[in-house]
């Protein structure tokens, strides 16, 4: 037993060998070192009144099997022969003379070595071999199944596309170019993951985009050095600028109109093969607020949204930390008829009102959370019936005031009104910061925690981009589209925080 134990693994053949001559070798060593899965697919066939023998290598499941039946196996089985061609001599003159005459896919090449192979037909392409030459033909024959086009699930509109990014990486690029017909628009093409080498896609405008921006982004992906990526999160949390900061660094977008926006602003969009969530950069808070149907509404109505969701922002973070701290330490901020009502829904809570405060949002948490991971047709109905029962439970036992009820709900209303998913979850974190900061000084913890926030939002950056432009720095002419939506005739210039290299986007208008 110990001598079994000790002996060596049999050895595979080093990923960058180049192919051998040999039909055979080629096909041992495949299954070698795949370990000859089931769903390794090696068909071996010859021509007929000819001693040329071929195979075909691929996975099952991740090719198109009618392609290969069709345009391939029996493309150069039955209709080679049946055109009376003289054929070469099997060697590389048979596979230069496939490639040009006989295959009739659209995109084939050449690979010579184990590696280049492999990253192909793991992909979902077959490889074509031909006995007595050391190279294959890869061909395009993806097929496998995949999710329709359907609307987004995290962002949703009552006007504008219902079209949302899906788990394949070409429905997305397909998505996006049918909102972009330009020739300027680029799609660079990189593997991430050691492992797992999954696509990743660099979009960007050629005369738009800053090219120091596009390096940045090519620079910083080009670290990525681990196993697999399997979600865009990942590359997320590796091309931030501050990995301890709460608050997002890049727009994550499921959209494909918004991802066409961010374009034509001058900015750099990264599709990931396997999710359907695209992220954008740089990104700054406003941007963050900002929603794809404020420029499908006329501009009063968008400026309208706008506005509430800044003070939806203010409200899902300061509500219950200003609510503990004019109940504990300011009752004379409040006006007196309303402290006299507050005082007697309190009477008989036996908590002092952090605490009431604190598990009602903590139930609140707990109930999104609920929501969120149980089935969609139970998930609402868990979050809104347990919520009012929970809350009408906890007043009638006399454990929390009917007003603490209130704040809690419009706490939450409030956090649903943002936008961007990811900033709602850093607000969620910074409510219960606040919250202690309102408990231990009043009011002043509450006036320091704001004036904290924004010093460190001052101080944060994205992809090198201020995180508060256009606020700090000023840039006067992106204030049409910041708390105020202007008509869309006097947004004659693209937004200046990507420093774009056209600045103009509008070339005729009356508007100023």
């Amino acid at each position: 037993m110990a001598s079994q134990l000790k002996r060596r693994p049999q050895q595979t053949p080093d990923l960058s060998t180049p192919l051998y001559p040999r039909l055979e070798e080629n096909l041992t060593a495949i299954k070698q070192t795949l370990g000859n899965p089931q769903d390794l697919i090696v068909r071996t066939f010859s021509i007929d009144n000819t001693s040329l023998t071929c195979a075909v290598v691929c996975f099952d499941g991740l090719v198109d099997s009618d392609l290969i039946n069709d345009k391939v196996v029996k493309h150069i089985q039955l209709t080679l022969p049946a055109s009376g061609k003289k054929l070469p001599p099997p060697g590389e003159e048979m596979l230069t003379f496939l490639l040009r005459e006989v295959l009739s896919t659209i995109e084939v090449k050449l690979e010579s070595t184990f590696e280049a192979m492999y990253d192909r037909v793991l992909a979902g392409d077959t490889a074509l071999f031909v006995d007595g030459t050391a190279q294959t033909i890869v061909i395009d024959s993806r097929g496998w199944q995949t999710r329709t086009i359907d609307e987004p699930v995290s962002e949703g509109l009552v006007r504008g596309p219902r079209e949302g990014f899906t788990e394949n990486i070409r429905d997305n690029t397909m998505l996006v170019r049918r909102r972009v017909r330009d020739v300027q628009l680029r799609f660079d093409t990189m593997n991430v993951g050691r492992r797992s080498k999954t696509d990743l896609i660099i979009a960007y405008m050629q005369d738009i985009a800053n090219p120091a921006l596009v390096q940045e982004v090519k620079r910083r992906l080009a670290t990525i050095d681990v196993d697999e990526v399997e979600e865009s999160g990942f590359i997320e949390q590796w091309i931030e600028d501050d990995f301890l900061s709460p608050f997002p660094q890049c727009q994550v977008t499921e959209r494909p109109d918004k991802v066409a926006s961010a374009l034509f602003q001058g900015r750099v969009a990264i599709l990931l093969d396997g999710t359907p969530m695209g992220l954008i950069v740089p990104v700054t808070f406003s941007m963050l607020l900002h929603s794809p149907e404020d420029f499908y509404e006329r501009w009063i109505v968008g400026t309208l949204a706008r506005l509430l969701r800044y003070v939806a922002a203010f409200l899902a973070v300061f509500s219950p930390a200003l609510y503990v701290a004019l109940v504990t330490y300011h009752p004379g901020l409040i006006p007196s008829d309303l402290a006299f009502s507050i005082a007697a829904t309190r009477e008989g809570v036996p908590f002092p009102a952090f605490v009431e405060a604190l598990l009602m949002v903590a139930t609140m948490e707990l109930l999104q959370e609920a929501g969120l991971r149980l089935p969609k047709p139970i998930g609402q109905t868990v979050g809104i019936v347990g919520g009012l029962v929970i809350g009408e439970s906890a007043v009638s036992a006399g454990l929390v005031s009917p007003v603490m009820v209130i704040v809690v709900a419009l706490t939450a209303i409030a956090s649903f009104a943002i936008p961007a998913y990811n900033l709602a979850l850093t607000f969620r974190m910074i409510r219960f910061v606040v919250m202690f900061a309102a408990a231990i000084f009043g009011l002043y913890g509450v006036v320091l925690m704001f004036v904290a926030i924004f010093i460190h939002l001052a101080n944060l950056t994205s992809l090198g981009v201020p995180y508060l432009t256009p606020f700090a720095p000023q840039l006067l002419n992106d204030w049409k589209d910041l708390l105020l939506r202007a008509p869309v005739t006097f947004m004659r210039k693209r937004p200046e925080t990507g420093q774009p290299k056209d600045h103009i986007r509008m070339k005729t208008g009356d508007a100023p």
